[in-house]
Formats: C-alpha cells, structure tokens, sequence
C-alpha cells in the first residue's frame, strides 16, 4: 500500500527581517503588506536570512513607490545574475494603495519604513511596510522607561 504524502507548505515562513530599531526611532501610525520585486539570486539570498533593513525607507517616484537603502548579500552561488545589493527595489501596490501612501507621506513628517521582510504562506516576499512619525528624544526616553519597568515586572513574576 503507497503511502499518502503529508499536505506540508513548500516553503518555509520562518525567515524574517526585522527592523527593530524603526519602532525605537518611529511611532507607526498605520501598516500594510506589499510585495517586492526581487531577481531569483535575491530571493535565494532572502530565503538564508541574508539582508539587512537598517537606514531603509520606501520613497515615491512618478506613480510607484520604490524601497531605497535596503542590503540584500549577492548570493553565495550567483553567478552573473547577482545584482547590485543596495539596488532600488519597486515595491508591488494597487494603484490606490499607492496614491493613498503618496498623499500620506506629502504630509510633513511622515515617512515610510519597512518594519519586517517575510515570506507568505506562497512562497512570496512581502515587506509590512509602516506609516510612520518620527519620535523626539522624550518620547524615547519614556519608550526606554517603560521597556525597563516591563522588564523588572517579568523578573519579578519569574522569581515568585
């Protein structure tokens, strides 16, 4: 008797990219999923966790929206297809997605970061891109506070 074949997704989701130093320097008004356009080196690239978001943001052109500063290592065995890693890479929205987050970041202060880079249940690359206001140093200041309070609580609760 043949042996079913367990319903196991191809790809895997644990690889992410954080960006965790934008929830330091930013608050994050609001948040959305976009695609990105990626060559086949790079997405091998991605797939072994090898990019870096730091200094990244996403900035309008004409009618699309562009990720800019984002690092992504050449391939290990790429060959002529590895392209530049700190290329722009276009970032896939709807059309009215696109002006929405024009209109957005027009306004003074705003500005777009990518939060996270992650594969969809697909096999896809998405970026979760955050709307965000820059914070001033006291409202550092208190997010470091209450980092430091959050911290005591836990070791508080694990010694009872």
């Amino acid at each position: 008797m043949a042996k079913k074949k367990s319903k196991q997704p191809k790809f895997s989701n644990d690889v992410r990219i954080e960006n965790r130093r934008a929830r330091f320097e930013y608050s994050v008004v609001d948040t959305l999923e976009a695609g990105i356009e990626l060559s086949g080196c790079e997405v091998k690239s991605l797939r072994l966790g090898t990019a870096s978001l730091v200094d990244t943001y996403a900035t309008p052109r004409g009618e699309q929206l562009f990720l800019r500063g984002m690092h992504i290592k050449p391939y290990e065995q790429g060959n002529y297809e590895n392209t530049d890693p700190i290329r722009e890479r276009r970032l896939l929205l709807h059309r009215k997605e696109i002006s929405r987050l024009i209109g957005l970041v027009s306004q003074k202060g705003y500005t777009l970061v990518p939060l996270r880079i992650y594969f969809n249940d697909r096999g896809w690359a998405k970026v979760k891109l955050g709307v965000c206001q820059g914070k001033k140093a006291h409202d550092k200041r208190e997010t470091i506070k209450q980092r430091d309070m959050e911290r005591e609580l836990r070791r508080e609760m694990k010694v009872r």
